[in-house]
């Protein structure tokens, strides 16, 4: 695992840490946007070995998470029907809807299966054409070129008992929401390396721009973190806000055009509801007319629904980085990844889950 040793070394860990202390002389707030990123952050300690004052503020890029619960419950509506094959990615199957979760529906009769990929729901689709196959499609940009890629795929088989529930969100709007909050204290972001190697980081600089807030592209490595933390203070100390990469392994500005052009091509830009914020302008992606026979929100009449959120899950204040889980009087006790209130303690993204696989526990003081 050379490659995972490199970006993991200790003793460069120690020298970007000693940097940091030497160049911080205030305590910013830095917010790390993706899931992947709290992960690291968490497990290997680096929120808590910055200089004293700064903080890391967990942002919502946990796609699993912000998917609205509308979607789960429509999800499971579909799932209970006759003839249908609901598919989607393993973290989704424990995601609590109003009444129960995706794994529970299945083990009463439902067929719902995990795939590791979308195209595998359109072979799915292609095997069983007496069946209606759906893939509940969730994810910022990075998933959407492969989701967007078996949408074109199914028009080429001229499939059509294969459909999408789609929940895709934008992060660039998130942020700018983020930043209109009058609360708002993040002062840098830590945007989304996977991101912006499909979407380029041209999008963010007019964010950085506008609030005056540096924006770092940045890795998922420790090293990786460590250095998108000083790049961002070095940004902050001087005056600067700028968009820097320090991803450059992965990320070129443009990004991934062929990847973008099949994007723009099945889905458009829509305002999209986030689980435990609320609606946000332009912030999600739906598809096109075109290929509009292949929405499964269209397809099946699963409308009337009325989700209702567990009042005891403070989901939404975790996302946006307003509270830690171990603020949550339910968290690591009436809420665990084995029986959890909140989409937060299921995802291998999720904030919650971070802590809690990390030992963080409540303080009793």
């Amino acid at each position: 695992m050379k490659y995972l040793d490199e970006y993991r070394d200790p003793v460069l860990a120690r020298r970007l840490l000693d940097e940091l202390r030497r160049t911080a002389t205030r305590p910013w707030r830095i917010m790390e946007v993706c899931g992947g990123q709290t992960h690291t952050l968490v497990r290997q300690g680096i929120d808590e070995l910055l200089p004293a004052g700064m903080r890391m503020i967990h942002g919502p890029g946990c796609p699993v998470c912000v998917t609205p619960l509308e979607t789960l419950d429509r999800a499971m509506a579909v799932a209970a029907r006759p003839g249908v094959i609901l598919t989607s990615f393993g973290d989704m199957l424990r995601v609590p809807g109003t009444a129960t979760d995706l794994l529970s529906l299945r083990a009463r009769g439902a067929d719902v299966r995990v795939v590791y990929a979308p195209m595998d729901a359109v072979r799915l689709a292609a095997e069983h054409p007496e069946r209606d196959v759906v893939f509940l499609a969730v994810g910022f940009e990075t998933t959407a070129p492969a989701n967007a890629t078996a949408v074109l795929h199914a028009a080429r088989l001229g499939l059509t008992n294969f459909s999408m529930l789609v929940s895709h969100v934008l992060v660039p709007p998130a942020m700018t929401a983020l930043l209109d909050d009058p609360d708002c204290e993040v002062q840098a972001f830590l945007a989304a390396g996977h991101v912006c190697a499909v979407m380029g980081w041209r999008e963010y600089e007019p964010i950085a721009a506008r609030y005056r807030v540096p924006i770092v592209v940045t890795g998922f490595e420790p090293l990786d973190l460590l250095e998108g933390i000083l790049l961002a203070v070095r940004q902050l100390e001087s005056g600067r806000c700028e968009v820097e990469n320090q991803y450059a392994r992965a990320v070129r500005r443009a990004g991934n055009t062929e990847a973008q052009d099949a994007v723009r091509e099945v889905f458009r830009v829509t305002d999209r509801a986030w689980r435990g914020i609320g609606k946000l302008p332009g912030s999600g992606l739906e598809l096109t007319e075109e290929y509009a026979r292949f929405d499964a929100a269209r397809r099946f009449d699963v409308g009337g629904l009325s989700p209702v959120e567990d009042p005891e899950c403070i989901a939404g204040s975790i996302l946006t980085g307003a509270r830690l889980p171990t603020d949550c009087p339910a968290y690591g006790t009436r809420c665990t990844p084995r029986h959890p209130l909140g989409a937060p303690m299921v995802s291998s993204e999720g904030t919650c889950a971070a802590f809690h696989a990390a030992g963080r526990v409540r303080s009793t003081s």
